[in-house]
């Protein structure tokens, strides 16, 4: 049996095997991105998913496997510090395995909560994922446990692979599948139960600019390494894909595209207010690829992968600013005052005849090129359309003020 029909009989045994474990997340047709792409959108929303994303599947039906073929596991290892963690933190838990997994010493503490929140032994180590993965490989041995790889295994690939399953149950005639991929164990395993069961859908990956390893690998047909990873999407950041992923992508996968990190801002922004769904940096991908006129999807039925929603507050917050910034929702202008009782409240009554909301006012008035008596004054401030800038501008500089947007 070649390798994609075997994994593809793992993938109807995961099926079964799963279908207590997991929700069987959702399908909503998305009517506003339908309309920017002139398609028929449907988000598959993995971020409902129990931890918050996809990785249980895989981490469960391996460990399920491993139990059937060898009997009773001691213990299982990990290396992350993410989705992967309380993936299989909670799929050990349940099969009533020890779970050990090593994360970065950088790794934000809620993560770390998180997992052992799910039974898992958190170990510390290093400051980067491969310290972490080293050290994980070091406890695998030493307590002769069982290493549960993020994504280059056939039994995980199985596991991830049953999301297709739901897709193809959930909707007939699909002509496009958009997933997020970073090491490939995802769209290796949906890729091998669509293709399966409908060869004429195209399964389209997408990857941030910052962390193209697989891209490069697709496009240049060798598996390709790149020397480091910079990317908002830290759930997808890898230096260098699965051989194994490498393999079924080359076979299956019909094209994969990148997009920046400020695409990714939008889609997570535009899900946010306009689907009322919480989308990780990861997660949003295919919706950012969309945005982006990445992928042409034009009277087309597409199902998008929200792959997870594990989305740090503190980030968050972040992407909310940045998005405003990009959609020119928020301006910033700045210009050099009298420094003197009156002046600003001039600028800011110009602001409230548009109905601006300010955001906040910044003075400086020790910056050495000011002239004495002055200060130079940035105001952040939001707008009901961007349209309105230059006339807040004119109308400013009418007033004798100048103000330029920065």
């Amino acid at each position: 049996m070649d390798l994609v029909s075997r994994i593809y009989e793992y993938i109807l045994e995961a099926d079964r095997v799963l279908d207590k474990v997991v929700y069987r997340t959702p399908i909503d047709k998305s009517r506003t991105l339908s309309r920017i792409t002139g398609g028929e959108v449907y988000l598959k929303l993995e971020n409902l998913q129990r931890t918050g994303a996809f990785k249980v599947r895989g981490a469960y039906y391996m460990l399920w496997r491993l139990m059937r073929e060898r009997g009773k596991i001691s213990a299982c290892v990990a290396a992350s510090s993410g989705n992967h963690a309380q993936g299989v933190a909670l799929a050990a838990t349940e099969l009533g395995i020890r779970s050990i997994i090593v994360m970065p010493e950088t790794t934000p503490y809620i993560k770390i909560r998180a997992t052992k929140s799910y039974g898992a032994e958190v170990v510390l180590h290093g400051r980067t994922y491969d310290e972490a993965y080293s050290k994980a490989l070091e406890i695998c041995e030493k307590l002769e446990a069982e290493f549960v790889h993020p994504f280059n295994d056939e039994r995980v690939i199985a596991g991830q692979g049953t999301i297709g399953l739901e897709m193809l149950r959930s909707l007939k005639d699909i002509d496009v599948v958009i997933v997020p991929v970073g090491g490939g164990g995802l769209i290796s395993g949906i890729a091998t139960a669509i293709k399966k069961l409908s060869p004429r859908t195209k399964i389209i990956g997408v990857q941030p600019e910052g962390a193209p390893a697989m891209t490069l690998s697709f496009k240049r047909g060798r598996l390709t390494e790149v020397p480091y990873v910079d990317t908002i999407a830290d759930g997808v950041a890898v230096k260098k894909p699965g051989d194994l992923t490498f393999k079924i992508i080359s076979e299956l996968v019909d094209d994969m595209v990148l997009v920046s990190d400020d695409e990714i801002v939008r889609a997570i922004f535009f899900l946010l207010e306009r689907s009322k769904c919480v989308a990780e940096p990861a997660g949003a991908l295919g919706v950012a690829a969309l945005l982006g006129g990445r992928i042409d999807v034009r009277d087309k039925r597409t199902v998008v992968l929200i792959s997870g929603g594990n989305m740090d507050m503190l980030l968050l917050a972040r992407v909310i600013e940045r998005a405003l910034v990009l959609e020119k929702r928020e301006i910033r202008i700045q210009g050099i005052l009298p420094d003197r009782p009156g002046m600003l409240k001039t600028v800011l009554e110009v602001l409230a005849q548009v109905r601006a909301n300010v955001v906040s006012i910044e003075h400086d008035r020790i910056d050495p090129s000011l002239k004495p008596g002055t200060a130079k004054v940035t105001i952040i401030f939001e707008l009901p359309s961007e349209d309105m800038l230059e006339g807040i501008l004119k109308r400013l500089r009418e007033k004798g003020l100048v103000f330029r947007a920065i």
